[in-house]
């Protein structure tokens, strides 16, 4: 009977002796008793027959995700590596231009300490990067750590040792190549062609030549001029004359017989205005050994003899004392002498205020031809002469002139320019230009100022 039952459970226990050993029999999981009827019965503790397929399909998932990260670690392995042949390779010349610069100091510049420093500073970056990403603390990289940092402090220690000053010497050098660049610039127009007119006009303007404060050595006489005579006598090349006052007022002038004695205040000759010759306005200038001035009463040129003191005027009944520059009142009548001769500006009722160019017949002393000019007066800082070109100047700003008109004489044209120079100061009483030296003049709220005058060749 018993066998023919365990047949029929066979089949049934089959899955479940697949998982229990035949020792396990008896082992508690399988119990066999008879019944009252005297029938075998087996009794049989089944565990759970349900297969976890789920945590299976999770460990194949992680088992792929970290195959995938590995993957992923070993190519940034590979990269850092040939990233590290290269930084070590870089690290390497690093290291030959620091010895260069230890074993020869005078050969750096400080941008050299820059570029080095920051080089370093990029190898610092690297390992830690390395570091990080490897998670590791391999003794290499505690060297690498060490190697940066000492060249670091061997950079930082040439830099701060300069027994020879280089770095001082280095500017200073520098600014004199600037005005040694500055200088060659200036040279043209140091050099000039005296007398000779084939050019186009005024080019530009060198910078100001401050010599010193006028002789008086007072700053409040901002009124006057200076210069040399644009026609000397031989033997009076080399003549300078000043005058300068508080007021509009032109009461004498002196005359030095070279640069050196301007500078020292030694005039050779002092010339007082006697009574009913007094001037006025700032606008006189020295040609052929006579100084041409503005005199007061009656409105007209003045002409001093420098050397018989001789007196002598003309009346300009066209000019108008309704009309002066912008920087200064009482300058109706403005002389001025070029390569062609002897010049004076004014502005009329007739040219409604716009200047009007006049010709100086010097043996007859009076005017020979005259132009009018577009250019409004009291809207002129100031004017001058040059190759029969009369340029007018304004103020751009308070260290900032310009000569901003031109009206040519000979072609009766006239020109809208933007020449800008330099101003010691921001007003002046008077401009002149000089053809013996192709200078201008300028008497600058007390100062002697003269500047290099270039003109356009092509």
């Amino acid at each position: 009977m018993l066998p023919a039952l365990l047949l029929l459970l066979l089949p049934a226990l089959s899955p479940v002796l697949a998982w229990i050993p035949v020792e396990d029999w008896e082992s508690g999981n399988v119990t066999a008793s008879v019944s009252e009827s005297g029938q075998c019965v087996c009794h049989v503790f089944l565990p759970d027959t349900t297969f976890p397929a789920d945590r299976v399909e999770h460990m194949q998932e992680v088992t792929k995700d970290l195959m995938l990260e590995v993957e992923i670690q070993m190519n940034k392995i590979v990269g850092f590596e040939a990233k590290l042949a290269v930084y070590l390779q870089d690290l390497t010349e690093l290291t030959i231009r620091v010895n260069i610069l230890e074993s020869s100091p005078d050969k750096y510049i400080k941008l050299d300490f820059e570029l080095l420093r920051i080089e370093l500073r990029e190898f610092e970056a690297l390992v830690s990067q390395l570091k990080n990403s490897l998670n590791s603390s391999s003794p290499i990289f505690d060297s690498l750590y060490t190697e940066i940092h000492n060249m670091t402090l061997i950079v930082n220690q040439l830099e701060s040792y300069d027994e020879s000053n280089l770095a001082v010497f280095r500017i200073e050098l520098a600014k004199l190549q600037k005005k040694l660049e500055d200088c060659q610039k200036e040279q043209e127009l140091i050099n000039p062609d005296i007398g000779n007119c084939n050019h186009t006009g005024i080019l530009a303007l060198g910078k100001p030549m401050v010599l010193q404060l006028n002789a008086h050595l007072t700053p409040g006489s901002i009124y006057g001029g200076w210069g040399k005579d644009s026609k000397p006598l031989r033997g009076s090349e080399s003549m300078y004359f000043f005058g300068a006052y508080s007021s509009p007022s032109i009461s004498d002038f002196y005359l030095y017989s070279n640069y050196d004695k301007l500078i020292l205040r030694s005039a050779f000759k002092h010339h007082r205005t006697p009574n009913g010759w007094a001037g006025l306005g700032s606008n006189f200038i020295v040609h052929g050994n006579s100084l041409y001035y503005q005199r007061n009463s009656p409105l007209s040129m003045a002409k001093l003899n420098l050397t018989s003191s001789t007196y002598d005027y003309r009346v300009i009944s066209a000019a108008s004392s309704k009309f002066s520059y912008s920087y200064s009142a009482s300058q109706f009548l403005d002389f001025a002498a070029d390569e062609n001769g002897m010049w004076v500006m004014y502005a009329s009722e007739a040219s409604k205020g716009k200047i009007v160019i006049a010709k100086i017949e010097e043996k007859s002393f009076g005017v020979e031809d005259q132009w009018n000019t577009g250019v409004f007066k009291e809207m002129v800082g100031n004017s001058f002469m040059a190759c029969g070109v009369m340029y007018a100047t304004r103020s751009v700003d308070v260290a900032t002139e310009e000569i901003y008109y031109a009206f040519d004489t000979k072609t009766k044209e006239e020109k809208h320019l933007s020449i800008q120079f330099q101003k010691f100061q921001d007003k002046y009483t008077n401009l002149d230009y000089n053809p013996t030296d192709q200078k201008l003049y300028m008497y600058n709220n007390g100062y002697y100022v003269s500047y290099n005058v270039k003109f356009d060749k092509e």
